[in-house]
């Protein structure tokens, strides 16, 4: 058996380091190659006119909403105080937070790509206004943004970023969620042949009960793809259903439209026809990103108010956040918005250095834009869920430490709990996010071949399976070797069940999402490394903050190797029998071995700090 298991971790187990030259702006590229610290970008980084942005918009989000009271808030009602709700969205475009998206000759602030995720970060303590904004300068706007001819830019782009005009995004049918392209809206041209004639529904549409300006996708005649419009609710024919009740986000508006021969100007067709489905797929990568941003921001007010009242609340004559089981979730709760916002900033860069190069190299303003945000289709869908779980889990845990008062309505935590739901269903849901991102990998690895993964599929000796690397040493060098396996483990477990599978593999959705997990726990966890080799190499880093950030990257990477682990296992007992199921699993735990931390007291040093900050202290 032994003997089996050698000529395995030789067949199979794959060098996953590109040479030094491996270009580092190409998406899921991090499986193959080795990342210097030097080139990420870290939430450090951030300049004092980012962090304005940030602050204008906690500002605003205190006051107006946190200033009415927390219980008030909780019972806001997108039907009942629709009137006082669009009175705060105005405000909020005063202050420019319409435009945060639009080219500043439209009126817009033109925000580079890592700066709005540090907007929608802020956002965050804005709660289901959160979700009001966030559909505005999104979903809502960007479509115009980037496929908008440049009439349709002048002619839309300066009411949206005044907030003269709210936007809608409509995509999602009573027949069609995840399988978009199965839409039934159906738009014909009329004989004059000067407007598309629309009919169908919508449904679950955000801002759609005060909307003046719709995105709507339906196909044109017999079209198998979709195509999609502009749509202005003055060219009648639109009727807006009632507001969803819903369990969270109730001060967000949520309705089904119904579209009943709706006039559409020729020229309102928006982008190319038929390749409605792409913009969509492409709008919502921008999304699913956003939703891990606004999950950190959501995370560190969790800590934020956990902290405060663990430390005010006095039991067996102490505050309770002395005890042992409330830092455990304290410490917990910190280092997932460490790691989350150590990974979502990195991409955010490396999407605003995509888009520059592509511009250097010639590419238009829009299709730089359109395919920076592309390229990192894989890692937007890995942040997406990543960053949800972390925010579900964060506000669960939030309701635990308030113990009974976290259930009522006055802490305002039960409120965090039920918003908080909604963002691993919206965007795709994390089930389809995890099988897109190893889809989107098996397409860049084998098919359009943009991942260089025959170069990178090369033998290694047995010698790299006993877990030495030569590529990893000095700071960090445990850690590192780590996720070099993880990501090792992943191309091992990949390879073998696409060869004993085949195509038959795409069709095993629960081996699929192990595999995800596999390659989503590397991510988070290189990322986190990274950012502390990078706070290590500089001289003017706060060495204490630095000795904090270590122990939530090592509390993570202790984690990811026991997700990883799991993920692994039943992904092999869910394909391989036998010899082959023996080996795989000696491979997998030759790779994954323990890693030899106190959880516990890693933890408590963690959770100690933010006791003291009373807040996240970072």
């Amino acid at each position: 058996m032994q003997c089996m298991h050698c000529i395995l971790v030789v067949t199979l187990l794959k060098i996953i380091k590109m040479a030094a030259t491996a270009s580092k702006l190409i998406g899921g590229n991090f499986l193959f190659s080795e990342t210097d610290p030097k080139d990420v970008f870290i939430p450090e980084e951030f300049t004092d006119e980012q962090k304005m942005v940030w602050q204008t918009v906690h500002d605003f989000c205190m006051k107006e909403l946190h200033g009415l009271g927390i219980e008030r808030v909780a019972q806001l009602d997108a039907e009942k105080d629709k009137e006082f709700l669009l009175e705060i969205f105005h405000k909020a475009a005063e202050l420019g937070i319409c435009g945060v998206s639009i080219p500043e000759e439209y009126g817009g602030m033109g925000l580079d790509f890592n700066t709005g995720l540090l907007f929608t970060e802020a956002l965050a303590i804005g709660l289901a206004f959160a979700t009001t904004i966030g559909a505005q300068v999104s979903i809502g706007s960007l479509p115009i943004v980037f496929y908008g001819t440049d009439e349709q830019k002048r002619k839309y782009l300066p009411k949206i970023a005044t907030g003269e005009y709210a936007c809608s995004y409509a995509l999602t049918e009573p027949g069609s969620g995840s399988d978009a392209n199965s839409a039934k809206s159906k738009a014909v041209l009329n004989e004059a042949g000067t407007h598309y004639i629309l009919n169908g529904q919508k449904m679950w549409i955000t801002n759609g009960g005060f909307a003046d300006i719709f995105i709507i996708f339906a196909k044109i005649d017999d079209d198998e793809r979709l195509s999609a419009f502009i749509v202005e609710k003055e060219f009648g024919g639109i009727e807006i259903g009632k507001e969803e009740k819903k369990m969270g986000i109730k001060a967000s508006s949520t309705v089904q439209l119904f579209f009943n021969n709706v006039p559409i100007p020729k020229e309102n067709l928006l982008g190319e026809r038929q390749k409605g489905f792409n913009m969509a797929l492409n709008i919502l990568n921008n999304g699913r990103i956003k939703i891990c941003a606004g999950g950190v921001g959501g995370m560190k007010f969790g800590v934020q108010k956990s902290v405060e009242y663990a430390n005010q609340r006095i039991q067996f004559n102490q505050p309770i956040a002395q005890f042992g089981a409330m830092k455990q979730k304290i410490g917990q709760m910190a280092m997932l918005a460490f790691v989350n916002e150590s990974a979502a900033y990195r991409v955010g860069a490396e999407v605003d250095k995509k888009y520059h190069e592509l511009k250097d190299n010639g590419a238009t303003e829009n299709d730089a834009k359109i395919n920076s945000m592309r390229e990192y289709a894989i890692e937007c869908a890995i942040l997406k869920v990543q960053g949800s779980e972390a925010m579900c889990w964060t506000a669960d845990e939030a309701i635990q430490v308030h113990g009974g008062m976290g259930y009522a309505m006055e802490t305002g935590v039960e409120m965090a709990y039920r918003d908080a739901r909604i963002t691993k269903i919206y965007e795709g849901t994390n089930e389809i996010n995890r099988m897109l991102a190893l889809a989107e990998f098996y397409k860049r690895a084998f098919k359009t071949k943009e991942l260089k993964i025959n170069d990178a599929m090369k033998t290694i000796p047995v010698g790299i399976a006993q877990n030495f690397n030569p590529f990893n040493n000095g700071f960090m060098a445990d850690e590192s070797e780590i996720v070099s396996n993880l990501k090792s483990v992943f191309m091992i477990i990949t390879g073998a069940a696409g060869r004993k599978l085949k195509t038959q593999l795409e069709h095993e959705q629960e081996i699929v999402m192990n595999l995800a997990d596999i390659m989503s726990v590397a991510f988070m966890a290189e990322s986190a490394i990274l950012r502390v080799k990078k706070l290590k190499s500089d001289a003017n880093a706060d060495k204490e903050a630095l000795k904090i950030k270590v122990k939530m990257t090592q509390l993570y990477v202790y984690d990811a190797i026991e997700t990883a682990r799991k993920s692994a296992h039943n992904a092999i007992d869910s394909y391989a029998t036998g010899v082959e199921k023996f080996a795989m699993k000696r491979v997998v735990n030759s790779l994954l071995k323990n890693y030899d931390i106190n959880p516990k007291d890693t933890r408590r040093a963690i959770a100690d700090v933010v006791i003291a900050a009373n807040k996240y202290p970072y």
